[in-house]
């Protein structure tokens, strides 16, 4: 198979990956009739380009990456990445929100779920934790990165502004943050609730190594931007994408809006959004 051909495969495989995704994610709240579809349809392209071309996540203890979702109320699309990934059978998707299940609302890692490195939905603590293990990885001389994905609302919690403060201090240059901006929280815009300001100029002035990614739905561009991300690592900065994203994205009824940042479509909806995301590779 040629370049063109086998990049021309790969991009079909991705994008049939973050339809099916959309799928997981809107079929596991409905199922429940609880769960954060908004956020989480928002991030997909996000996850996939991660975990399908990003992470190195082998079997080897030793230089593999780490991946911490911060803003742990995005747990479908985590969820179903993990699955779809072979980290956990896809079936057990079915028990997501359940009593007794290894998919609760926020994740957890008491139960040994693979993939979660840290039990996370308390805003605001997973930079600081990814912080420690990045501090951790450096005095082991281990060469791999620790990256976090944190929302834009969840940086009006104080301790984020700590942790930026603390790990551009010293020189924390392992880590790469994603700041998911789609500009919508529980009650309302983030500019209407706590606006944030202009983060580019914040995150400089902390003494971190800014980036930018327009359109966070798009796959190629999140590839593009995260890959240069990669390359000014170990160059004495900490690293931090900022990443606009549709909240919603992929159905028209729940984007640009926060209306369904914490809501379950019922059946109706459910059909109606999964006629606009037609199955590619199989539902659980």
């Amino acid at each position: 198979m040629s370049i063109t051909l086998h990049l021309l495969k790969m991009n079909t495989d991705l994008k049939n990956l973050v339809i099916q995704i959309r799928r997981d994610i809107l079929r596991m709240v409905h199922n429940v009739n609880s769960g954060h579809p908004g956020g989480s349809l928002g991030c997909v392209e996000f996850f996939v380009t991660l975990y399908k071309r990003i992470l190195n996540i082998g079997s080897d203890q030793i230089n593999k990456d780490v991946f911490i979702l911060s803003n742990g109320h995005i747990s479908p699309v985590y969820y179903s990445i993990l699955a779809r990934t072979g980290h956990f059978d896809i079936n057990e998707l079915n028990t997501f929100r359940k009593i007794d299940s290894r998919l609760q609302g926020h994740p957890t890692n008491h139960d040994g779920l693979p993939g979660v490195n840290i039990s996370s939905g308390s805003l605001g603590q997973g930079l600081s934790v990814g912080i420690g293990v990045a501090l951790s990885k450096k005095l082991n001389n281990d060469d791999s990165i620790v990256y976090v994905l944190t929302g834009d609302g969840e940086l009006q919690e104080g301790q984020n502004w700590e942790a930026f403060m603390f790990a551009a201090a010293k020189n924390v240059d392992n880590i790469i943050v994603t700041v998911d901006l789609n500009g919508q929280q529980i009650d309302g815009s983030t500019k209407d609730v706590l606006d944030i300001g202009n983060l580019n100029l914040k995150l400089e002035s902390f003494g971190w190594e800014v980036l930018e990614i327009k359109d966070g739905n798009s796959l190629d561009e999140i590839y593009k931007v995260i890959s240069n991300a990669k390359e000014k690592t170990f160059k004495g900065k900490p690293i931090v994408v900022l990443m606009k994203t549709v909240m919603g994205n992929g159905v028209d009824f729940m984007m640009h809006t926060h209306d369904w940042h914490g809501k379950a479509p019922n059946d109706e909806q459910l059909e109606i959004a999964l006629s606009q995301n037609p199955e590619t590779i199989g539902d659980y």
